[in-house]
């Protein structure tokens, strides 16, 4: 299996120094900085690069469980919140919510449902999230 790679450069002081990400395969580089992640100015932050990840890797996830139960989805929608709090001197990811949509025939909520949850312990970024709590919202659109 390859190895992914991403970059990323801050130059200057963590107030008022900036920073860019940038992945390997060029598909993205941003901007981040102090108020990207703490406050609110357009750019990027790690949170919501994290996010990304995760909804990405769940949407996969469920697609390939849900294949090898014998389901074809249509569609598979997953948005991930990624709670970022000051925790003693510092600051820690608290809490990651994921909220899936999907589109999928002739299937029922129960099933969708241990299907939505296998892929949440099963993709290999919540499984390098272990450590922090994960959430999951499963919504089957008809």
């Amino acid at each position: 299996m390859p190895t992914r790679n991403a970059e990323a450069v801050w130059e200057g002081g963590l107030k008022d120094g900036q920073g860019r990400v940038k992945l390997e395969s060029g598909a993205f580089e941003g901007k981040y900085s102090f108020s990207t992640r703490f406050e609110n100015s357009p750019g990027t932050n790690p949170e919501e690069l994290l996010g990304a990840a995760h909804a990405s890797c769940f949407s996969m996830a469920l697609s390939a469980g849900l294949g090898k139960a014998g389901f074809t989805p249509q569609q598979v929608k997953t948005s991930a919140k990624v709670s970022l709090e000051k925790v003693g001197e510092g600051f820690k990811v608290t809490r990651i919510q994921l909220q899936t949509e999907a589109k999928i025939p002739n299937i029922d909520d129960k099933t969708f449902q241990e299907q939505a949850q296998r892929a949440k312990t099963g993709c290999p970024i919540s499984q390098a999230l272990a450590a922090t709590p994960i959430e999951l919202e499963a919504r089957l659109v008809k």
